[in-house]
């Protein structure tokens, strides 16, 4: 009996061992991992991170688009196809991490990019659109959203994911007391200015620096030559720019805290856009904020007054993205945009445009001739 006892028992406790080895071989890296791995695989973690442009970093979801991102149609069609769920069951570490492509495989990724409501400015984002297209990422424009003080915050809160900038611009937005002046300076001082959220890529050669500038006749009727010399007559002039210039440190404030001097009179019009350089043409204003490399300067035999006391620092052109969109493509393929843009080049495409012709179109024939498309 004892031994019949025994013998069930250890039937028993073999048919457990069994039991135990096929659940063993259920979950083994040839059968069930497979599923797993499926939801954080290189590829599915990197479609997983890129597919939501206008999300805050780390968010994991889509629920956080923008209002604004989705109005627009931020979100591009072929990179939303399913994956917002896969995303939030892998955690999003892609995104969280800020290098979401990157980290897992190389990708090239997917990236929103805006521009200011200027023309250059879409002329630029047209160039950065069309290099990474080439180069296989996927991109959605969002042109003209506002000035700095609009787009900025669109950019942190993810509903973008590039802009084009300008070097001192930017350092003198995210750090009001910083005071270097030159190209080298301010470009060093950036990536700490902006902080981890932002990534600076690297700046080309080509700078528009803001001017005030005036018909020929007014700088021959005030022997006017710099900015400073404006003071005893500005009181009787009247001064057009964009809204935001009567605010910005560099605007109207600082043309009273650099020079001395104060219009008698602010027309809000646009940034040194058809509208500004019509007023000034036309003589609705007498001097306007308008940029060194539109052609319309030349074009019109305008006046462009020197700015002996720097109030208008270094503004290289160069690209600012957030941190969790960057991929090695984006990052080496914009660098060498940059490294092949320089202001001469600059202001014979902005030339174009304002000769009628689309900036995309002189952005693809810029690239073609640098061998970037």
């Amino acid at each position: 009996m004892i031994r019949s006892r025994a013998t069930v028992l250890a039937a028993t406790l073999a048919a457990t061992a069994l039991a135990v080895s096929a659940c063993a071989s259920s979950s083994s890296p040839g059968s069930g991992s497979s599923t797993s791995s499926s939801t954080s695989s290189p590829e599915s973690s990197s479609a997983d991170s890129s597919s939501v442009d206008a999300g805050p970093s780390g968010s994991g979801s889509s629920d956080a688009l923008s209002s604004d991102a989705l109005s627009s149609g931020a979100v591009s069609s072929g990179a939303t196809s399913g994956s917002s769920d896969s995303s939030m069951m892998s955690g999003s570490a892609g995104e969280s991490s800020g290098s979401g492509p990157a980290g897992s495989g190389g990708a090239p990724g997917s990236i929103v990019i805006g521009s200011a409501n200027f023309d250059e400015s879409v002329l630029l984002m047209n160039v950065y659109a069309d290099a990474l297209k080439a180069k296989g990422v996927t991109v959605t424009l969002k042109p003209k959203i506002g000035s700095r003080e609009v787009y900025m915050p669109a950019l942190k809160d993810g509903s973008i994911g590039l802009i084009p900038e300008y070097s001192g611009a930017v350092l003198a937005y995210f750090d009001k007391t910083n005071t270097a002046t030159t190209s080298d300076a301010i470009f060093a001082a950036l990536p700490k200015a902006v902080g981890n959220q932002l990534k600076v890529l690297n700046q080309s050669k080509a700078q528009d620096q803001d001017a005030i500038v005036v018909q020929a006749d007014t700088a021959k009727k005030y022997n006017l030559k710099s900015i400073g010399d404006l003071k005893p007559v500005a009181k009787d002039l009247i001064l057009g720019a964009g809204p935001e210039f009567k605010t910005r440190a560099n605007g109207v404030p600082g043309l009273k805290a650099k020079y001395g001097v104060e219009f008698g009179q602010f027309k809000t019009l646009d940034p040194g856009g058809p509208l500004s350089v019509a007023a000034l043409k036309n003589g609705q204003i007498d001097a306007s904020n308008i940029f060194t490399t539109d052609p319309a300067i030349a074009a019109n035999k305008f006046v462009a007054l020197e700015d002996p006391d720097g109030l208008y620092t270094a503004q290289n052109v160069f690209p600012l993205v957030r941190a969790d969109k960057v991929t090695p493509t984006i990052s080496s393929t914009l660098d060498a945009v940059s490294a092949k843009l320089d202001t001469d080049t600059l202001t014979k495409l902005n030339e174009e445009v304002a000769g009628g012709k689309d900036a995309d179109a002189v952005a693809q024939a810029w690239l073609k001739s640098q061998s970037l498309l």
